[in-house]
C-alpha cells in the first residue's frame, strides 16, 4: 500500500470502494466494490422495544472520539463468534490518519468507567460508512448504533453504509441493495454537508430517542 494514504482512501470511499484484509495478521490490503451493499435507511431505522428500554435507562455512558485508536483495537481483537477479523496494521494506520483529519469517528459505551462497547466509521459529505463495532456487555454495541443514528439524523446525513448485512443489523432495518442503487445513493449523499457534531454529547436516553423520532 505504498503511496496509499488518507487522501487516497477518501477518494475510494467517494467511488463506493472500501478496504479490507484477509486476516488481522496479513499485511496486505485489498479494495472492494461488491455487487450488493448493506445500508440502513435512516428514516426507517427500527429500535427493538427491549433495546429502547435499555437506552431510556441510560445504562451506558456514551462518548464521541474519546479513544478512537482503542475502539479500533477492540474491533480488531478476536472475540467469541468472531475469532478472525479483517482489521490489520495497515488498516489501523489508515483510519488513524482519517481520524486525525476529522473524517473518522468513534462512539464509545462505558459502564462504571470501563469501555464495554463501541463502533467507528468514516464521514464524508452526507454519508457515513460504518466500519466495525464491538461489545463486551449485552447491548453495548447496539446502544452505540442508536446513538450514531441519532447523530446522523440530527446532522443531516442521508446514507448509512453498513457494507454487509448481518442478522444483528437486520433487526434495525438494514437491507441489501444492488451496487448501482448504492452508487446512486452515494452520489446524492456526497452532495450533502453532514454535520457529525450537530448533536451535543450528554443527552439522556429519552432525549436521544425523541431526537430520532423528531427527525424521522
Amino acid at each position: 500500500m505504498r503511496g496509499f494514504g488518507a487522501k487516497e482512501l477518501l477518494e475510494c470511499y467517494a467511488r463506493g470502494v472500501f478496504p479490507m484484509a484477509e486476516d488481522r495478521d496479513d499485511p496486505r490490503v485489498f479494495l472492494l466494490d461488491p455487487d450488493e451493499r448493506g445500508v440502513i435507511a435512516l428514516d426507517q431505522f427500527h429500535i427493538p422495544r427491549s433495546l429502547a428500554k435499555t437506552v431510556r435507562k441510560d445504562r451506558f455512558h456514551v462518548t464521541v472520539n474519546r479513544c478512537f485508536p482503542i475502539v479500533v483495537d477492540h474491533c480488531a481483537a478476536p472475540a467469541r463468534g468472531r475469532e478472525n477479523t479483517w482489521i490489520n496494521d495497515p488498516i489501523r494506520n489508515l483510519y488513524g490518519e482519517l481520524h486525525e483529519r476529522g473524517h473518522a469517528h468513534s462512539l464509545e459505551c462505558w459502564h462504571e468507567g470501563e469501555l464495554v462497547g463501541g463502533l467507528y466509521g468514516v464521514s464524508l459529505g452526507g454519508a457515513f460508512f460504518g466500519e466495525s463495532m464491538f461489545s463486551r456487555q449485552t447491548d453495548a454495541s447496539k446502544v452505540a448504533l442508536v446513538h450514531l443514528v441519532a447523530r446522523l439524523k440530527t446532522g443531516g446525513y442521508t446514507l448509512l453504509d453498513t457494507q454487509f448485512i448481518t442478522d444483528h443489523l437486520q433487526r434495525f432495518g438494514a437491507q441489501t441493495i444492488t451496487r448501482n442503487a448504492y452508487h446512486r445513493l452515494l452520489r446524492a449523499a456526497l452532495k450533502e454537508d453532514g454535520r457529525f457534531f450537530a448533536m451535543p454529547e450528554g443527552l439522556s436516553g429519552r432525549q436521544l430517542l425523541q431526537s430520532i423520532t423528531q427527525t424521522s
